[in-house]
């Protein structure tokens, strides 16, 4: 088995965030056949996490990673019996990229059809709203008047709302950036007319710059889900499945919402 360091090294070598160990989760415990090795086949639980959406994750004043999307892999692995490994990412796009690629064995996205081409999403465990912000003094009032000819919008490459958008608008532009926090930067400093985001995010940016309001309403839902590799088979996405639905159920999701103080998220319904 690969050690502590030639892990944190490989992770590192395909130009992600470095890999952090939790380990105190490593105590057996029974489970259907065949759900460890489907979920964790190399004995460990690799589960890659987004800082790009601050409402499922960020960095704590201590440097390390925290959010819902870090209790459930953890939910996760002391299910399991396996220890566990974050690998950290700073942007949707490269969350996707890696769990395709195998460099993880799960991953928390947003639900979108050409994600889906290479990943299998359980349902969602919580729900956000996608959001539209403007200056001050622009003309724009509604979400409806967004898609016009010459209004430009910034977004971060490979988000939920940037696939979303690139589908949905006839007329207005896209403009792109390299991850969500900076969007409403890029925005400003391109003279865009729009910028496009998670609605928690961009109030942020609204409260720490001058001159910003956010228009009213959402203009998309953004269903958060987890995921695997489309390689690891139906059996595998229907225990994760299951498993997201109970930490709905028993109250880990909401309790994890609440314990991290994030607005602008709420827990998806039960599946049946």
């Amino acid at each position: 088995m690969p050690s502590t360091l030639q892990r944190r090294q490989f992770i590192e070598a395909c130009g992600l965030a470095p890999l952090a160990t939790l380990s105190g989760c490593a105590t057996p415990v029974d489970l259907p056949a065949g759900q460890r090795a489907a979920l964790a086949p190399a004995g460990r639980l690799r589960a890659c996490i987004n800082l790009g959406n601050p409402i499922l994750a960020n960095r704590d004043a201590a440097g390390g990673v925290a959010g819902v999307s870090v209790d459930l892999a953890m939910a996760l692995a002391r299910q399991l019996g396996v220890p566990l490994d974050l690998v950290v990412v700073d942007a949707a796009a490269k969350s996707v990229q890696t769990v395709q690629t195998g460099q993880a064995d799960i991953g928390f996205f947003a639900i979108d059809p050409l994600r889906g081409q290479g990943i299998g999403f359980t349902a969602p465990y919580v729900l956000i709203e996608g959001a539209y912000l403007v200056r001050q003094v622009s003309v724009l009032t509604d979400n409806a008047q967004v898609d016009r000819n010459g209004t430009r919008i910034m977004v971060a490459r490979g988000s939920a709302y940037d696939l979303y958008l690139s589908r949905e608008l006839k007329a207005a532009q896209l403009l792109r950036t390299t991850t969500s926090q900076a969007v409403v930067d890029r925005f400003l400093a391109e003279n865009a007319d729009v910028a496009a985001g998670v609605k928690q995010q961009l109030e942020g940016d609204a409260a720490r710059l001058p001159g910003l309001r956010l228009l009213p309403g959402r203009f998309m839902v953004i269903e958060q889900a987890m995921g695997l590799p489309l390689t690891r088979g139906e059996a595998a996405r229907s225990m994760l499945a299951r498993f997201v639905e109970r930490q709905k159920a028993n109250g880990l999701v909401a309790q994890s919402l609440s314990r991290h103080g994030i607005r602008g998220a709420i827990v998806a319904p039960l599946r049946d």
